[in-house]
């Protein structure tokens, strides 16, 4: 019963690990009535998720998931937990062409938004990218243009139960923190942005335990990623750094600079006008910035510099534009 398992976390007691997982195949599979899940959904509204229980949702929703193998390619996912409500353009969406640009394999992890007005999925189907979870699709796209896009419904058929729930509260919950850690292809290469500090620790917590590459982002202003409006933090494997925007060459900016709009088709000019290389100075600098920080993901050896070199010259000599129309030819 999960009304047992609620009276403990009213009493502030947590969850072991197998039994978040538990909880969490028990919720997708309608097991318990609205009220119960909601209730146990505002719990983790209310306090922290500790690693035991981030770790078990985790493991439900990689059990629970339609895999795809893309393990021929050395790929890397670039995406944000969301929650921030920041409401910024679309720029995980558009570092991952940059990134694809510049040679690089991404898959893609994404969803329709829920804390803003426009998801990557928003935009992708806007522009008319079908969602697939085709696995020879996929590889075409991969090997044409670099980039494929996994819309996590389609992939996670089991949150299915969860979606209508998490559309009426329309607020950042648990499963904002879940979204980045099960991409169904497991890319061997990851850049996420986390909307606090606290949930950072976390990441790096799991993620060390694990075998990928990663680096984890936190602008201190409540970014889920480098915002370039403040200073940020960036987690990497082996140690940790404080950076500001002097450090990449670039200028801070104002929140203002780098809002996205109240709407999806509203999103989607901004995220063209970037991609053709009309973006404002402000918006470019935020995509370059967070595809270095990919691109030096995947390769370690390379230095920042050489890394916003090549991330500058997809964006600005039209590479990444070109990712993403073959995407879309595909």
């Amino acid at each position: 019963m999960l009304r047992d398992i609620l009276k403990r976390l009213f009493d502030f007691q947590t969850l072991t690990r197998n039994e978040a997982k538990d909880i969490l195949i028990n919720i997708t599979k309608d097991v318990y009535n609205k009220s119960e899940v909601v209730a146990f959904v505002t719990v983790f509204m209310m306090r922290k998720v500790t690693v035991d229980e981030l770790s078990g949702f985790r493991d439900a929703l990689l059990e629970l998931r339609i895999p795809v193998d893309l393990s021929d390619y050395i790929t890397i996912d670039m995406c944000g937990t969301g929650g921030d409500g920041k409401h910024t353009f679309n720029i995980s969406t558009l570092a991952s062409l940059v990134v694809a640009g510049a040679g690089q394999k991404v898959s893609k992890h994404g969803n329709y938004g829920v804390s803003s007005s426009c998801g990557s999925s928003n935009v992708m189907e806007h522009f008319g990218y079908k969602f697939t979870n085709d696995e020879s699709k996929l590889k075409k796209q991969l090997d044409k243009a670099g980039i494929c896009f996994l819309h996590a419904p389609m992939f996670h058929p089991a949150m299915k139960a969860i979606a209508p729930i998490r559309r009426e509260l329309g607020l950042k919950t648990f499963f904002n923190m879940l979204g980045p850690m099960v991409n169904p292809s497991s890319p061997q290469n990851q850049l996420v942005g986390v909307f606090d500090l606290e949930l950072a620790r976390l990441y790096n917590y799991i993620y060390q335990n694990g075998d990928k590459n990663y680096v984890i982002l936190h602008s201190l202003d409540g970014y889920d990623e480098i915002s370039l409006t403040s200073p940020f933090k960036a987690i990497f494997r082996n140690g940790e750094q404080m950076m500001i925007a002097a450090d990449l060459k670039m200028k801070q900016i104002r929140q203002e600079d780098i809002f996205g709009g109240n709407s999806v088709p509203e999103a989607a000019q901004i995220f063209t006008s970037i991609l053709e290389g009309k973006g404002t100075e402000a918006q470019n600098n935020v995509v370059i910035a967070n595809a270095a920080l990919a691109l030096q993901c995947i390769d370690s050896s390379k230095t920042i510099d050489s890394c916003l070199e090549e991330a500058t010259d997809s964006l600005l000599e039209g590479k990444a534009k070109k990712s993403l129309k073959t995407l879309l030819e595909i």
